[in-house]
């Protein structure tokens, strides 16, 4: 376990221990440190190799941690019967040790066993206990790994946050907190991913406020509307040119920036990031055919309309705007992209 304790704290509030990874996670502890509250402990993953090099790279929250003097934990697993026990024992220890009164967890990574569950908190009667999560979707609705790619993948018109008191389930825990977002026509996954991180952020430092002084209801999530975001897998990234541009469009915002679109043109297999509907104009064309090609983009028939491909990657190339690509890699009025076999 790395760091030392950090010593500013806001006086008399809840101690607060923090167990998540990414960059959305790392927002969140940034803004409990802002707030002056004490993070005994910081349960992160394991350092991964990363990079051209493949060097073991600390998490961004691991990170953020060892910056502010806070002590962390990376154990493989939370399974005190597990592959790791060891590493759940220390995990335990350092929990107990923490006198936490509460946990906040934001994409983790680690399934959480009861005793984690129960352990912050339990015995003290600070009007917080056991494991709060900031979860990137507005319950039940999108419950599970993947809930900003999914939402922006199935056209949703809105997202949001939830800050919910973490069960057993698979995100099926009471909710404490909910503030909706609108999902702009322009939305990325990137770009959404930092404004519900910015939003979970500010609520969770509200719902620790709340839960301090006896303001938090519990309410259950709604029986109706459930639905699960499943992780995103790399072979997602195969365009099928014959659904409808809405589809393609949606579907390579929401897969920047992992793991893009994908089609082969002429042999080539090219990563496709960007594009916008269009008007379509041939209704003889073939679903993926290359129907104009001109400094905006590259405009190909789908299923039903068309869309203009206006920023693409060549293998070991660059990102590019479509007119930067064009220069470099041509593309003929008739060609046809294609799923690549692999």
């Amino acid at each position: 376990m790395a760091g030392a304790a950090v010593s500013a704290s806001r006086s008399g509030g809840p101690r607060v221990a923090f167990a998540g990874t990414p960059e959305f996670a790392a927002t969140a502890l940034a803004a409990l440190i802002a707030a002056g509250f004490e993070v005994p402990l910081v349960l992160t993953q394991p350092d991964r190799p990363a990079g051209r090099g493949m060097k073991l790279q600390a998490s961004a929250v691991k990170q953020l941690a060892l910056q502010h003097g806070i002590p962390v934990a990376q154990p493989r697993s939370l399974r005190l019967d597990g592959k790791f026990p060891d590493d759940a024992e220390a995990a335990r220890q350092a929990l107990l040790d923490a006198r936490a009164d509460v946990m906040v967890v934001a994409a983790y990574g680690l399934i959480l066993p009861q005793w984690v569950l129960d352990l912050p908190g339990a015995g003290r009667s600070t009007g917080l206990r056991g494991c709060l999560n900031i979860h990137g979707s507005v319950l039940p609705r999108w419950r599970g790994a993947a809930p900003i790619h999914r939402a922006i993948e199935a056209g949703d018109a809105e997202t949001g946050i939830t800050i919910m008191q973490m069960d057993a389930g698979l995100d099926t825990g009471d909710m404490l907190l909910i503030e909706r977002l609108p999902i702009a026509a322009d939305d990325s996954t990137a770009r959404l991913h930092d404004k519900l991180a910015a939003l979970g952020g500010r609520m969770i430092v509200e719902a620790l406020e709340l839960g301090a002084c006896g303001g938090l209801t519990a309410t259950p999530q709604p029986a109706e509307g459930v639905c699960y975001a499943h992780k995103i897998e790399k072979a997602e990234a195969q365009i099928d040119w014959q659904q409808d541009a809405a589809q393609i469009a949606r579907r390579l915002r929401a897969f920047d920036p992992f793991p893009g679109g994908a089609s082969q043109l002429d042999g080539e297999l090219l990563k496709i990031w960007r594009a916008e509907i269009c008007e379509r104009g041939d209704g003889l064309a073939a679903e993926g055919q290359v129907l104009r090609v001109d400094e905006s983009g590259i405009v190909v028939a789908c299923g039903q309309g068309a869309v203009r491909l206006t920023e693409l990657q060549r293998a070991g190339g660059k990102r590019l705007p479509a007119a930067a690509f064009l220069q470099a890699r041509p593309v003929a009025v008739g060609a046809r992209f294609e799923r690549s076999a692999a």
